[in-house]
């Protein structure tokens, strides 16, 4: 297992995210899926396979907006008008293939922009309604709405109107080179971004602070290289709220004698690296130390298993087994895909490392393992996020994995 990996030439990484044969080759596998399945047309809604399809990012995705793609030939996005007009700035599309709907069909509840956006690509050509043809759409989607669909639906006379099963995000699994390397200058924010949040955890200071200088790390990158905002806030859960994921931060003060978890990524390019941290406040209990010691043994063991040719139930069994031999259970997942990320996700809805999981891990793939311990009244996170190469993992923020203890 790598410790950092391949060191990146930061200088020459060019100021747009890939080139045009990168989007290229995405397309023609998604299209190749497609065509695996008998899908005639695919609605994409999800922000982050807009953005690895074409490039475009905004922060948009509160409107009703995709980008629909034919079996054979260009995609074409569809999208409020006055995004539309400057989606070629980060989307590599050409103007004729990026469509802005009608500023009156926003927040109407009589009619929707998906009437507008399904006649449009009738009339272009990238839908298909003829009998026997399959149109499949994202129906698990964060933003793609009930009344999208219903839209969609009820224009589609003779198509079947399918789940898309998350194809895009399968095809994302592999990062290619190219993605590699974004995630290697994210990791390398994550870290830095971490170690800032451990520096500052104190007693008496309060919570918010302590976020403020994790999110203006976030933003303000690493070396040269600027940050990105993540799909997910600081988690700063506390005291005995450290028992409970998820939670943010508020602004009370740190107290000593008390242990808080630390859940933040590393951004860069939309590509995301989730790390987290536990720091004890002072002398840590005897369970929590044990704990600690349990999870990180776990972590190795974890990470020995995730190695091409395992499955996430392998995986996941490696870490169960190990701490159970302390007398804990963990019930949820021990991971999942990582790569590009928007509100309110960093995760790709993939592979999950966990029993029922049989996928196939291969080189290429990325993950975030996360080792929550939720307990009564206390909790303790660990976590690494991890590249696979063929010889195992590549450690994408080298922290120490271990409970940060301070005594002052």
């Amino acid at each position: 297992m790598a410790d950092g990996g391949v060191l990146v030439e930061w200088e020459n990484i060019e100021s747009r995210p890939f080139p045009v044969r990168e989007y290229r080759d995405r397309l023609a596998r998604v299209q190749e899926s497609m065509a695996r399945r008998e899908i005639s047309s695919l609605v994409v809604a999800d922000p982050a396979n807009l953005y690895y399809l074409t490039g475009y990012n905004a922060w948009s995705f509160y409107t009703p907006q995709c980008l629909i793609v034919p079996a054979t030939g260009e995609p074409q996005l569809f999208m409020r008008a006055m995004d539309a007009q400057g989606a070629h700035y980060t989307a590599y599309l050409s103007t004729d293939l990026i469509h802005g709907y009608p500023e009156e069909l926003v927040h109407r509840p009589d009619v929707h922009p998906f009437d507008w956006i399904a006649e449009k690509a009738l009339e272009v050509g990238v839908l298909e309604d003829a009998r026997g043809s399959r149109v499949a759409a994202e129906t698990d989607a964060h933003f793609f709405s009930a009344r999208s669909y219903l839209a969609l639906r009820d224009r589609l006379q003779h198509a079947e109107l399918v789940d898309s099963l998350e194809l895009v995000n399968w095809v994302r699994i592999v990062k290619s080179p190219l993605e590699q390397d974004k995630m290697r200058v994210a990791g390398e924010i994550a870290q830095t971004v971490m170690q800032i949040a451990l520096d500052n955890v104190e007693p008496g200071r309060r919570q918010c602070d302590v976020v403020a200088h994790i999110q203006y790390a976030q933003a303000l990158g690493a070396r040269k290289l600027g940050g990105d905002y993540p799909a997910i806030v600081p988690m700063l859960p506390t005291g005995e709220t450290a028992g409970t994921p998820h939670l943010t931060w508020s602004d009370l003060p740190l107290r000593k004698g008390e242990a808080t978890t630390i859940e933040l990524a590393g951004v860069y390019h939309r590509y995301h690296v989730p790390l987290a941290r536990t720091v004890s406040l002072g002398k840590p209990p005897k369970e929590l130390r044990r704990c600690a010691g349990a999870v990180t043994e776990g972590l190795h063991a974890a990470l020995d298993m995730l190695r091409p040719g395992s499955t996430g139930r392998q995986v996941q069994a490696a870490f169960a087994d190990t701490i159970a031999r302390y007398g804990y259970v963990k019930e949820s997942r021990v991971g999942y895909s990582i790569g590009i990320g928007y509100p309110p996700d960093w995760g790709e809805r993939t592979i999950s490392l966990r029993a029922e999981d049989l996928t196939l891990i291969q080189p290429g793939m990325a993950f975030h393992v996360i080792l929550g311990m939720w307990m009564d009244g206390w909790g303790y996170e660990l976590s690494e996020p991890v590249l696979v190469g063929e010889d195992g993992p590549e450690r994408l923020a080298p922290l120490p994995q271990e409970l940060v203890v301070k005594k002052k």
